[in-house]
């Protein structure tokens, strides 16, 4: 399949703007999570730490498919 340079970069850029928004919604989960902490909702905080992780997880390989991409 030949590469196709501006289907590459289209994708890449789509890529970006998804690692944003997966981003901003850490970054809410994290505040959620911190005051569920400081009011004694302990077992939800847990689960929403988990849920961070998985974005973390996430955005690692994003990252790594955008990197790619743009190498192309």
């Amino acid at each position: 399949m030949p590469n196709n340079s501006d289907s590459n970069v289209s994708t890449a850029d789509a890529l970006t703007l998804l690692l944003h928004n997966q981003h901003a919604l850490a970054a809410a989960i994290e505040e959620v999570t911190k005051w569920l902490s400081e009011n004694d909702v302990e077992d939800v905080a847990d689960n929403a730490v988990v849920a961070m992780e998985t974005l973390d997880t996430n955005a690692k390989a994003i990252t790594d498919a955008i990197m790619r991409l743009r190498q192309l």
